[in-house]
C-alpha cells in the first residue's frame, strides 16, 4: 500500500521532472519513492544548499519548476541562504523536507515553519489524508507567486499507509494580467502618444519582460517607434534586434551607452526591478527624462518613474504597438542615425596590471572570445560579477543566471552548474567564481564536475582576497588583514575531483581553454581556470557603489 512519501513522490513526480537533494532519515521514504515509483530523475549534491541552488538555477536555465529536497534539523537549516535568494529572486521551486512529529519537537527539532516564513517562503505540511492535494497546492503556490515553497513531511506520518495514490488536480494558475479598465486603457493611449511624439525614445526590458514572452512584441513596439533598446542583466537579450541594442545597463554597462541613455526624452521599462544597480544609483536617466513602467507589480519601484502601467509586458507591448498603429505613428528615426556598435565597447585592460597579475578586464575580453557560442553562463556573487557581465554575452536572459546576487550572499556558484547543466543539455555551462565563493561552495565542486562532465567549464577568479570588502571599507582604512584569503590552489583542488585544472597566470595560459573548446564535449574534462588577478582593478559597477559611499 502506498505510504505518505510516496503520495508526495508520485504527485510531485506528475508535475516536476527532476529533483535535486541530500538523503537523510528525515526524507529517506521520499527518495525511494521517487527512485522505485516514479519517473522523475534524482541528482545528488553534497551540500544541502546545493539542492535548492542547483533546483533554482534548472528553473532560470529551463523555466520548468525543479524540486529540492532535505532531512530535517541541521539538513533543512543548511539551506536557508540558498532559500531566501530564490525567495528574493521570484524563483518558483518545492523544498521537500523532514519535519517533526505531528506529537511535537524532539530534543534536537527546531521550528522549521518559523524559519522559512522568515526568509519569505510559505510551508505546506502534508497529512495521511491529503499529501497528493497538499503537494499541488505548493507547486500552485510556487508558480503563481514565484517563489519557493516548503512542503514538510513529517517524521512519524512518513511511512504511514495512505491508500491508493487519488488523481490529483493539475496545478491552477492565473492568466496574465491585462491592462482592463478605464485608468489603465487611458494609460495606454497616453503612453503611446508619448512615444509617438518621442524624438530619442528608449525602451528598457528585465527578466520579467523574459518571463512574460514579451520579446517579439517588444521589437514590434522598438520598430513603431524607432526606440534604441538596453536591458538588465538578467533580461539580456530579450529584443530581436541587436543593431539597435545598447546592451546592459547599471554598472555593468558601457559608459558610451549609458551616456546615450541619459539623452532620452521617453524611457519604457518593461518587467525590470529598477534596483540600484539597474539605475547606477539614481544616475541612469537625467531629470528630464519622461520614464514609465510597466510591471505586474503593486506600484511603481523607483522614485525616478513618472508614469506606471500594470500588466503583463506582452500584452502591454501589443496593446501599445496596437494604439500607435491606431494613431498612425511613425518611427522617430533616432536609432538609424547612432553608431550603436561603437557604444558597447568595453576598456580592453592592460595585460597585466601594474602589480604583476593579470587585469581581470583583458582575461575576461579573451575568455569571452574563445567560449563556446553556445553557452549558458553561471555566476556567483562577489566583487567579479562584473567581468562576465561585460565581456560574456549570451543569446537570452534564460542564459545568463547570477545565483545569490538577489540576496546579496556568495558561495552559491558550483551547485548552481549541475542545475543548468540538466535544464541545458546541450550547452556548454560556464561558471564564473571568486576565490571566497570558490571555497564556500567547495563541497559542489564534486557535483559540478560529475553532472557537466566535459560541457563545464569554471573560472575561479583568484585575487586571494574577498575584493569587493576590499574595495568598499579596505579604501575606508578598515584593517584588511580579515579580508585577505591565503593562497590556494584550485586548479589542484580540480584535479581532485576528477577536472583538469589549469593555474592561469599569463594570457597565453588561455590557449589551453581554445584547445578544450576545440575538443568533442562528450570526451573532454571538466576545465577549471584558476586566475591569478590583480586586486588593483575595480569593476566599473563597484566604483559606483565606492562614489556613492564615499
Amino acid at each position: 500500500m502506498p505510504t505518505v512519501s510516496a503520495h508526495v513522490a508520485i504527485t510531485l513526480a506528475a508535475h516536476i521532472d527532476h529533483v535535486f537533494g541530500v538523503m537523510g532519515n528525515g526524507n529517506a521514504w521520499f527518495l525511494d519513492a521517487l527512485e522505485r515509483q516514479t519517473d522523475a530523475s534524482y541528482t545528488a549534491v553534497r551540500h544541502e544548499a546545493g539542492a535548492v541552488v542547483a533546483a533554482d538555477a534548472y528553473y532560470r536555465a529551463s523555466g520548468r519548476i525543479a524540486a529540492a529536497t532535505a532531512t530535517y534539523g541541521a539538513g533543512f537549516t543548511n539551506t536557508l541562504t540558498a532559500l531566501a535568494e530564490a525567495v528574493q529572486a521570484h524563483v518558483p521551486l518545492v523544498l521537500v523536507v523532514g519535519d517533526e512529529p505531528t506529537s511535537g519537537p524532539r530534543p534536537w527539532d527546531v521550528d522549521q515553519i518559523a524559519l522559512a516564513s522568515a526568509v519569505g517562503a510559505r510551508t505546506y505540511t502534508v497529512g495521511r489524508t491529503d499529501a497528493a492535494a497538499t503537494a499541488v497546492i505548493a507547486i500552485e503556490h510556487a508558480l503563481t507567486y514565484r517563489v519557493p515553497t516548503v512542503l514538510a513531511i513529517p517524521y512519524d506520518v512518513a511511512t504511514l499507509e495512505a491508500g491508493p495514490v487519488p488523481t490529483a488536480p493539475v496545478p491552477r494558475l492565473p492568466a496574465p494580467l491585462e491592462p482592463r479598465g478605464p485608468f489603465a486603457l487611458a494609460g495606454v493611449e497616453s503612453l503611446a502618444r508619448a512615444l509617438a511624439g518621442a524624438e530619442r525614445p528608449v525602451l528598457l526590458a528585465g527578466r520579467g519582460a523574459w518571463i512574460s514572452g514579451a520579446g517579439a512584441a517588444l521589437g514590434a513596439l522598438a520598430d513603431a517607434t524607432g526606440a534604441v533598446t538596453a536591458t538588465t542583466a538578467l533580461g539580456r537579450g530579450v529584443f530581436p534586434r541587436p543593431e539597435y541594442d545598447l546592451g546592459v545597463t547599471g554598472g555593468f554597462g558601457a559608459e558610451g551607452a549609458m551616456e546615450l541613455i541619459r539623452e532620452a526624452d521617453v524611457a519604457v521599462v518593461f518587467g525590470a526591478g529598477l534596483n540600484q544597480f539597474t539605475m547606477r544609483f539614481g544616475d541612469l536617466f537625467a531629470p528630464g527624462t519622461h520614464v514609465v513602467q510597466v510591471d505586474v507589480a503593486p506600484a511603481a519601484t523607483h522614485p525616478h518613474v513618472g508614469g506606471y502601467l500594470r500588466g503583463d509586458a506582452r500584452l502591454v507591448a501589443e496593446s501599445l504597438v496596437a494604439a500607435l498603429e491606431g494613431i498612425g505613428a511613425t518611427p522617430s528615426g533616432w536609432r538609424e542615425s547612432l553608431d550603436i556598435p561603437s557604444l558597447r565597447v568595453y576598456e580592453p585592460g592592460e595585460a597585466v596590471a601594474p602589480d604583476g597579475r593579470l587585469d581581470p578586464r583583458s582575461v575576461a575580453a579573451r575568455i569571452g572570445q574563445l567560449l563556446p557560442a553556445d553557452r549558458v553562463v553561471v555566476s556567483d556573487g562577489g566583487h567579479f560579477i562584473g567581468w562576465a557581465n561585460m565581456y560574456w554575452p549570451v543569446a537570452s536572459p534564460d542564459r545568463m543566471m547570477m545565483v545569490g546576487t538577489a540576496y546579496q550572499s556568495i558561495g552559491l556558484g558550483f551547485p548552481s552548474v549541475p542545475g543548468a547543466a540538466l535544464a541545458r543539455p546541450d550547452s556548454t555551462v560556464v561558471l564564473t567564481t571568486g576565490d571566497g565563493g570558490g571555497l564556500m561552495a567547495l563541497a559542489d565542486l564534486e557535483s559540478a564536475v560529475r553532472v557537466a562532465g566535459g560541457r563545464g567549464l569554471a573560472v575561479v577568479w583568484n585575487d586571494g582576497a574577498y575584493g569587493a570588502e576590499v574595495n568598499l571599507y579596505g579604501l575606508k582604512g578598515v584593517a584588511q588583514g580579515p579580508m585577505m584569503i591565503p593562497d590556494v590552489d584550485f586548479a589542484g583542488l580540480a584535479r581532485a575531483v576528477g577536472a583538469e585544472g589549469v593555474t592561469v597566470r599569463t594570457l597565453d595560459d588561455l590557449d589551453r581553454l581554445a584547445a578544450w573548446a576545440a575538443e568533442d564535449a562528450a570526451t573532454r574534462p571538466y576545465l577549471l581556470l584558476d586566475v591569478r588577478i590583480s586586486g588593483t582593478v575595480v569593476a566599473p559597477y563597484q566604483q559606483e557603489i565606492i562614489r556613492v559611499n564615499s
